[in-house]
C-alpha cells in the first residue's frame, strides 16, 4: 500500500502540475449540469482545505459573460464525456482572455478537453451507459477532494495526520457506499410517494446545498417530476409559500455544524402540514413520526459525506421512475453527450 505522504503528489494531475499549483492563486470551475454541481461541492472543499479562492461557473453563462481574468488563476473543468460544447467554448474563452493554467477531471481519455487541457485527470468511472449521470458524478467528487489535499499539501495547509486520516476516510470510500445502498429499500418505499405527486423540493446546507441540487436534477431527469432545489435557509424567503400536504420536501441532513439551523428550517415545512423526507447520519437524533421520515446512513463522513449523502438520491429517482414508467436509461429530450450549443 502506497503511503499516504506518497500517494499525494501534484503529478496525479499531470506532469506539469507541481510547477501549475505554485503559481495559483485562484480557481475558477466551469462545467454544466452534474458535473457544475460537483464543481459547487469542490468549491467548499477547496476552500476550507486548501484555503484557495474559488469561483464556479455554469459554462454556457460564463463564455457569454463579460468577466475579469485574474492571474494566477487555474481554470477547472469538469465533463463526464469531455465532449460537451459549451464546457469546451468556456474554456477556449478562458484561455482567450490570457488564463493558460488548465485542468480536465474527465471519464474519456481522448476526449476534446483532455487534449485542450495542460493537466488532466481520469475519473475512470467506466462506461455509463444511461444520460443521467450517476458514477461519474460520484468519481468527480472523489478526484476534486483529491485535488483539494493535493493543493492544501502544496501550500502547506495539510499536516501529516491530517494527510493520513483524509486518504484513510477516501480508501475507506468503497466500503461506506457499500453501506449506504442498503437505504435501497427505504427509497423504494418513498418512491411511491414521490410518484404521485408532480412537484418536489429538495433542500441542504453547506456543501451538501449542491447534493440536494443533483437529487433534484436526478428525479427531474429520469422521472419527468419537477423538482427544485434549495439552499435550507433561503426557505423562508419565498420557497416556504409552496409548501402543502401535496409538496413533498426531501431534507439531505447530516450531522454536521449546521444540523440545529437546518432542524429549524424543517421545523418550518411541518408547521404548515408538509411532508419530509430526510436523509440523516446514523447517530442523528431526529426519529420518524406522523409526516416525517427519516432514513440514516452510516456514521458523518466530516468533508466526504457529500459523496455518502447522494447515493440515496440517486436511488430514489430511479424507483420514482420505474414506479412511473419512464425510461430510466434515456430520458425524453436529453442525450447522454450535448455535443451542441
Amino acid at each position: 500500500m502506497v503511503h499516504a505522504r506518497q500517494a499525494l503528489t501534484p503529478e496525479l494531475f499531470g506532469h506539469e502540475a507541481q510547477a501549475v499549483v505554485a503559481r495559483t492563486r485562484q480557481i475558477l470551475i466551469l462545467a454544466c449540469g452534474t458535473s457544475y454541481h460537483a464543481g459547487c461541492v469542490a468549491r467548499y472543499w477547496l476552500e476550507s482545505i486548501a484555503h484557495m479562492p474559488t469561483q464556479v461557473e455554469i459554462a454556457s453563462e460564463y463564455r457569454y459573460r463579460a468577466s475579469v481574468p485574474l492571474e494566477g488563476t487555474l481554470v477547472i473543468t469538469i465533463s463526464q464525456s469531455g465532449e460537451t460544447a459549451d464546457t469546451l467554448a468556456a474554456l477556449e474563452h478562458a484561455q482567450a482572455l490570457g488564463m493558460c493554467d488548465s485542468l480536465s477531471i474527465c471519464n474519456v481519455p481522448e476526449s476534446s478537453l483532455i487534449r485542450a487541457s495542460r493537466l488532466r485527470f481520469l475519473t475512470r468511472a467506466g462506461p455509463e451507459i444511461g444520460v443521467a449521470s450517476t458514477k461519474a458524478f460520484t468519481t468527480q467528487l472523489a478526484a476534486l477532494f483529491l485535488l483539494a489535499l493535493v493543493i492544501a499539501k502544496a501550500r502547506g495547509r495539510l499536516s501529516m495526520s491530517d494527510e493520513q486520516t483524509w486518504v484513510e476516510q477516501l480508501r475507506h470510500l468503497p466500503a461506506a457506499m457499500n453501506e449506504v445502498l442498503a437505504c435501497e429499500q427505504a427509497m423504494i418505499e418513498w418512491a411511491q410517494h414521490f410518484a404521485a405527486r408532480d412537484h418536489a423540493l429538495f433542500l441542504g446546507r453547506g456543501v451538501h446545498y449542491p447534493i440536494a441540487m443533483e437529487g433534484a436534477l436526478k428525479l427531474k431527469e429520469v422521472s419527468y417530476i419537477h423538482a427544485e432545489s434549495y439552499a435550507a435557509g433561503e426557505l423562508k424567503h419565498g420557497p416556504l409559500a409552496l409548501v402543502d400536504e401535496a409538496m413533498p420536501v426531501l431534507a439531505v441532513a447530516p450531522q454536521d455544524a449546521l444540523i440545529s439551523k437546518l432542524q429549524s428550517n424543517l421545523e418550518e415545512v411541518r408547521a404548515r402540514g408538509g411532508r419530509l423526507f430526510v436523509i440523516a447520519d446514523r447517530d442523528s437524533a431526529m426519529v420518524s413520526s406522523d409526516g416525517l421520515q427519516i432514513v440514516k446512513l452510516t456514521d458523518h463522513a466530516g468533508l466526504l459525506s457529500p459523496i455518502l449523502h447522494v447515493l440515496p438520491l440517486q436511488l430514489l429517482a430511479y424507483h420514482t421512475a420505474l414506479v412511473r414508467g419512464t425510461d430510466v436509461d434515456k430520458p425524453r429530450n436529453l442525450a447522454k453527450s450535448v455535443t451542441v450549443e
